[in-house]
């Protein structure tokens, strides 16, 4: 397989440094962390928590791209961003590699002729579930960038200006990681099932949303310390949630980034669980595109404290980071807290069990929490007043609705 130079010009050997004591929760001086490098587990990984740093790693992927590029996303703007990677993707596809691209439809943005110098530079561009049903409700909310089988960026970050923009301009606060190693060839095998089943679709072809459950349900993602794990509509044994549900039984400690935050019952109680018998520490999203976002998120917080969770909201700029360590395992990808995500949503999130990996994410929350507001008992009680319950919980309810009433945990 061809080799990928990662760009490593600004990248640290471990974790991101912290910024200077005078700036810390200062949201004018906050800077995310510089990209940050490790090798572990048979792997080489490189986290970009940087806006700029993703959009120039992943037009450099694109661009050393030799044979192949496979790309899914769920939401594709065509504004510069959107512009420039179209374009990297054009470029490649003239140069003779095979481009596959395939988005959401609802996070098509761009509009299917934004594609069309893709199509006529020999690319493909196909749309995940664009006909009406019960499919409607089931949306592609997976990122991924293979190139070569030989390489790969994912997470949470998708392909428009406010995800590579800087905190100061209010662009997402989010999180991808570049991968190379064995997971690649899970990627590339799974990006060949989504494939196969969006052809069938676009044939009109009947009963797809059961074809699309079997595939998450039947999906392996092996079990070697980094695993690419998945989930899909009304699937349970298997499922990313149904993995990371074993690890919480038995941690010590919990720490996350959520930009959306609904979980199931079940696991508020893991959490809280956690929190009682050893440290967990959730930060949770202060400004966000939707206010229900919020809303819906702070209605949960009260038990989470009555156990000792830490609870920090990121108001710096709009979270949309999707982070998860438990104890040494750290799991990175599309997925949210929220109820779409483990119930509705196809997402992909990658497992990581290795100490080191999970020790230099933990510093990106320390990070974060530094210029986050501590969300004490004290906030609480003053905050939770009658009224605002009240709007909590009507956010609450609304957040498993479709995505034009309720936009939360599906970007």
């Amino acid at each position: 397989m061809p080799s990928h130079r990662w760009a490593r010009a600004n990248t640290m050997a471990s974790a991101p440094a912290p910024a200077p004591a005078e700036s810390r929760g200062s949201p004018p001086d906050y800077r995310d962390p510089d990209p940050f490098s490790l090798t572990a587990a048979g792997h080489g990984f490189t986290f970009y928590p940087h806006g700029p740093d993703r959009l120039k790693a992943l037009i450099a992927l694109i661009e050393s791209a030799q044979t192949s590029l496979k790309v899914f996303y769920y939401l594709f703007d065509s504004d510069n961003s959107g512009t420039m990677v179209r374009d990297a993707l054009v470029a490649a596809a003239g140069r003779g590699v095979k481009v596959d691209l395939i988005v959401d439809d609802f996070g098509n943005d761009a509009g299917a002729e934004f594609f069309d110098p893709l199509v006529e530079a020999g690319g493909t561009f196909a749309i995940f579930s664009p006909q009406w049903g019960l499919r409607y409700f089931t949306r592609n909310h997976q990122k991924m960038t293979i190139a070569d089988e030989a390489c790969v960026m994912t997470g949470g970050a998708n392909i428009s200006d406010h995800y590579f923009a800087i905190p100061a301009e209010n662009g997402w606060c989010d999180l991808m990681v570049q991968i190379e190693g064995p997971v690649v060839e899970q990627f590339t095998r799974w990006f060949g099932l989504l494939q196969k089943w969006v052809g069938h679709e676009a044939q009109g072809r009947t009963r797809q949303l059961r074809a699309l459950r079997d595939i998450v349900k039947q999906w392996d993602g092996g079990d070697g310390p980094v695993r690419l794990l998945v989930g899909g509509p009304l699937v349970r044994q298997g499922h990313w949630a149904w993995v990371l549900r074993k690890d919480l039984v038995t941690a010590t400690r919990l720490d996350s980034v959520s930009a959306y935050f609904s979980p199931p019952r079940s696991f508020r109680r893991l959490f809280a669980r956690i929190g009682r018998r050893g440290s967990a520490r959730m930060v949770m999203a202060g400004k966000s595109d939707i206010g229900a976002a919020i809303d819906m998120a702070r209605l949960l917080y009260g038990k989470l404290l009555r156990a000792r969770v830490k609870i920090f909201e990121f108001g710096v700029c709009k979270l949309h980071m999707k982070l998860i360590v438990v104890d040494d395992i750290a799991y990175v990808g599309s997925a949210n807290l929220d109820k779409r995500s483990f119930r509705i949503n196809v997402e992909l999130m990658v497992r990581i069990d290795d100490p080191a990996v999970a020790a230099a994410l933990r510093k990106l929350v320390d990070h974060m929490a530094e210029g986050s507001e501590p969300i004490t008992p004290a906030w609480y009680a003053r905050n939770s007043t009658f009224l605002n319950r009240m709007r909590w919980q009507i956010a609450y309810w609304l957040s498993l609705a479709d995505y034009r009433i309720s936009k939360a945990g599906t970007v």
